[in-house]
């Protein structure tokens, strides 16, 4: 595996990805009881946005630095990410904190997250990350078979009602990660049923998506909301385009969390035919 998150910090998909993270983990701590999040594929947890890997490709400064610039405001939401980044960047220097260093900001003291990295560089860069901090374990492993060996989750003899479980893949196989992903997601919901999963993917072009959105709305699960952020038009299959979460067993009311938040990110990163949407692959009946 040749992916270096590095390269990629701070743009448009990273964006979407950690505001839809930190809701997720604002609507998990209404609630006073314990949860636990698994992030598959945490990465080395910050980012240095002046370093070498994030100047040569510039991705973040048509992202969370236009954002910034656009001095958007206002949604709960998106004020709620662009205060957890700024809580971040108080490490020193222009971090971007990736989704490991998001989640142990947020965690409580009854609160544990597992963060998994397979390339052996980046997991020790993680460890020094979240060194000291009790609440947080990272694995050096597969992601995906760390959904069979960590689910149900539980830390000794104390299994955690609640939980998170992120999947974050590098995609360097393109479409040949989703059969590793819907198998990944059926396992963790046999063993997790009642935890909410959430997928990033990537947007190119929408066509080769389909089969994966087919195959996600048939999983054994409540419920399944797609939130898409789309920069340009998807009509080219040479450059991500834009980018989604699926989110499994989303919180009650999580898309009008959510969707005042989109608006504003495709007005400030966004060129000609941004766009957004919301779109439920399956909806629990009331």
């Amino acid at each position: 595996m040749n992916y270096r998150h590095g390269f990629h910090a701070g743009n448009h998909a990273d964006v979407l990805k950690h505001l839809v993270l930190v809701a997720l983990l604002d609507a998990l701590k209404r609630k006073q009881a314990p949860f636990f999040v698994l992030d598959t594929h945490a990465g080395r947890g910050q980012y240095d946005l002046a370093g070498s890997h994030a100047q040569r490709t510039g991705e973040a400064a048509d992202g969370v630095k236009r954002l910034r610039a656009a001095n958007a405001s206002g949604p709960p939401a998106l004020a709620a990410y662009l205060a957890a980044i700024d809580a971040c960047r108080g490490r020193g220097g222009d971090i971007y904190p990736g989704s490991p260093l998001l989640v142990a900001r947020a965690l409580r003291e009854q609160d544990r997250l597992a963060a998994c990295e397979l390339q052996p560089e980046e997991a020790a860069a993680l460890k020094d990350v979240l060194a000291g901090d009790p609440r947080c374990h990272v694995h050096q492993r597969d992601g995906y078979a760390a959904i069979k060996a960590l689910l149900p989750p539980r830390e000794g003899s104390t299994r955690f009602a609640r939980g998170l479980v992120l999947v974050d893949p590098p995609y360097e196989a393109q479409t040949d990660e989703y059969p590793l992903i819907t198998a990944a997601l059926r396992d963790g919901l046999e063993r997790f049923p009642q935890g909410i999963f959430a997928l990033w993917y990537p947007i190119k072009q929408r066509a080769p998506l389909q089969p994966l959105m087919r195959k996600l709305g048939h999983l054994p699960m409540k419920s399944a909301l797609a939130i898409e952020l789309l920069v340009r038009p998807d009509d080219s299959p040479l450059r991500m385009n834009g980018s989604g979460m699926v989110v499994i067993n989303p919180p009650w009311q999580f898309e009008r969390a959510v969707e005042p938040a989109l608006r504003p990110l495709a007005q400030a990163m966004g060129e000609a035919g941004a766009s957004w949407r919301l779109t439920w692959l399956k909806q629990e009946k009331t």
